[in-house]
């Protein structure tokens, strides 16, 4: 008799059709290699370089693309906007690989999953200018969804985070940054010269998180100009998007390798933005394909 913990039906969700709550996906529609994407019509997108397409199912704001890029079989998810986003789309996408949703067990076997997310971001410093292809080595979480998973302090970088906490005098209470890697392993396959490697903040808003002011006066109005100065070990922040931290921080924990990988379109040192970016987007994404 197993002594694995089945999980209730009140925690693992699954739709009548025995699929995933949010993503709508069945375990048999899940490719190992995994495209995230912010907005679901960028799914299209990716999936239209596909040489066939397995499945193709939409959920909320979740719409995800099965199918075989040369030879690789490869799902596309959008995940919207937010590292809550990414606390919903990371905990299915590990479940539909590795608990059987039969017995509602963990499975014997575990199944690695990896994931790459391409994104839009704003650049930090002068060497991001709109245009540019940043990996996050490093993500930086301003959200917090990390905390509330036992075990965090094993895949984040204390000193980075202690560095964080000093260099930027941090004022937002009851909120502390953490720092957690990408996979190296998987940094290596996908960067090449073409892609920078930098330090990804993650905010968890698209306003006043990322320094920008319209009508509400913000709590640190100079966390910018000491965000640009920080360096650490020789690294500086050199990006904003608002997921990569729970991503790389829940992919550790569950043991996938997973990373992202942004187009800059806003420059926020030069205060310039580029609402047109689809070309660069394009580019980035036929990169990722031919290397994940």
């Amino acid at each position: 008799m197993s002594n694995k913990r089945i999980i209730p039906s009140s925690e693992l969700i699954i739709n009548q059709d025995g699929s995933i709550f949010h993503l709508h996906l069945r375990p048999e529609q899940l490719a190992d290699k995994i495209f995230l994407v912010g907005d679901p019509a960028r799914v299209d997108m990716v999936a239209q370089r596909f040489d066939s397409i397995e499945c193709n199912v939409s959920s909320r704001e979740f719409h995800t693309i099965t199918g075989l890029y040369r030879g690789k079989r490869i799902s596309v998810v959008s995940h919207g906007i937010g590292t809550d986003n990414i606390d919903i789309v990371l905990n299915e996408l590990d479940a539909l690989a590795n608990i059987d949703f039969e017995t509602r067990q963990e499975k014997d076997t575990f199944r690695q999953l990896t994931l790459v997310r391409v994104g839009t971001s704003g650049g930090l410093q002068d060497e991001t200018p709109i245009g540019t292809y940043v990996a996050a080595e490093h993500s930086i979480g301003f959200d917090g969804v990390l905390y509330f998973y036992a075990g965090s302090e094993r895949v984040r970088n204390r000193a980075f985070e202690e560095a964080l906490l000093k260099q930027l005098d941090w004022r937002v209470e009851g909120l502390r940054p953490y720092v957690v890697p990408a996979c190296p392993e998987l940094i290596d396959q996908i960067c090449g010269s073409d892609i920078l490697r930098g330090n990804t903040i993650a905010a968890n808003g698209f306003y006043g998180p990322q320094g920008r002011q319209l009508r509400l006066q913000l709590q640190d109005p100079e966390l910018n100009k000491k965000v640009q100065a920080f360096q650490h070990e020789g690294r500086r922040l050199t990006n904003y998007e608002m997921e990569s931290s729970s991503l790389a921080g829940l992919s550790a924990l569950m043991g996938h390798r997973a990373m992202t990988v942004c187009c800059i379109i806003a420059g926020r040192k030069a205060q310039n933005m580029n609402t047109d970016y689809k070309g660069s987007i394009e580019g980035l994404i036929d990169l990722v394909l031919e290397r994940i």
